[in-house]
């Protein structure tokens, strides 16, 4: 079961490549749109039927297509391949993390190597549910999918760890609860940067800035349709990761006798839940820009980072599990 949990995520990785660049080429072709030039209808002017006379009038002749209609059909096409690619690689995904569970005889969050799955797998799973509600942002799925085939590689080539058994501290129910909140948490948040990033991007474009990467925004959503998506993520997760953060604080009450010890994971997940707090009450207030409220989003996912990998390699900590020597 291990040895092909592994080349499932493997298969997920190049699904998710195949996502990435289908998405490329919508994405460079999108702007162009079928322009249907009718063609004039020609009068035919001869002899004079009897008395009448008169003239014949000539339909127009349906031809081939135009080449601005061919370019929006190849468009149309690499979108749904990489729909479809996306929905295939977020299921090889989901195989890959359940079959290292049932290897491993427990859930697969006991390293870095099966968080990064999981967190990634949320946001995956998470994209697909937008775009059922929100086709338009479909876009999007650009830097979704690049976001994906980076954290996977990543996982695969630098954070691997063989299965072993969990540490003692981590055998208990709140095991479940509170890495379970936590990893969904994290990966709403993961999705939420997207089109934050985008969102600052596209903001940028609107108002006329031509340099890079404000160009990448060209062909982007709306600012608004972006910026409003990400306020939707946030709102949603940040409640979980609350409850994830006192969860954390009653298992290590059970655990090592103090709920709040300043260990560095119990650091940075305060300095996350601040930063998030921040945007959230910034997002609320109508004096604060948007985009600044949207950079503090963004600043909340490198606190996420920091705690899922700066933490477990730089630091030594009683929440040390990453599985890297």
């Amino acid at each position: 079961m291990s040895a092909l949990s592994d080349q499932l995520v493997t298969f997920a990785i190049l699904a998710y490549l195949i996502a990435m660049i289908s998405h490329a080429v919508e994405y460079a072709l999108g702007n162009a749109r079928a322009r249907t030039v009718a063609a004039p209808a020609r009068e035919l002017v001869g002899a004079g039927v009897g008395a009448a006379g008169g003239t014949t009038t000539q339909a127009p002749a349906t031809g081939t297509p135009t080449p601005a209609e061919r370019t929006a059909a190849r468009a149309r096409l690499a979108g749904r391949i990489a729909l479809g690619a996306t929905a295939v690689a977020a299921l090889l995904h989901l195989a890959a993390l359940v079959t290292r569970g049932l290897a491993a005889d427990r859930m697969p969050w006991g390293n870095m190597y099966e968080f990064v799955l999981t967190v990634s797998f949320i946001g995956a799973a998470g994209w697909l549910g937008v775009l059922w509600k929100r086709p338009s942002l479909r876009r999007l799925g650009l830097f979704l999918t690049l976001v994906m085939v980076l954290l996977l590689a990543t996982a695969e080539l630098v954070l691997y760890t063989p299965i072993v058994p969990l540490v003692p501290a981590l055998n208990s129910y709140w095991f479940i609860i509170h890495v379970s909140t936590i990893v969904f948490s994290s990966g709403i948040f993961l999705l939420g940067v997207v089109p934050a990033v985008a969102y600052l991007m596209r903001a940028g474009w609107e108002q006329g800035r031509r340099s890079f990467p404000y160009t990448l925004a060209k062909r982007m959503p709306e600012a608004a349709a972006l910026e409003r998506l990400t306020f939707v993520l946030h709102a949603f997760a940040f409640p979980v990761f609350t409850f994830a953060v006192i969860a954390g604080a009653i298992w290590a009450e059970a655990a090592w006798g103090r709920p709040w010890g300043w260990d560095p994971k119990e650091t940075w997940a305060f300095i996350s839940w601040v930063v998030y707090a921040g945007y959230l009450h910034a997002r609320a207030t109508p004096s604060v820009k948007r985009n600044v409220a949207t950079w503090l989003a963004v600043l909340g996912f490198l606190t996420v980072l920091m705690n899922l990998f700066g933490v477990n390699i730089f630091f030594e900590g009683l929440h040390s599990y990453g599985g890297l020597d």
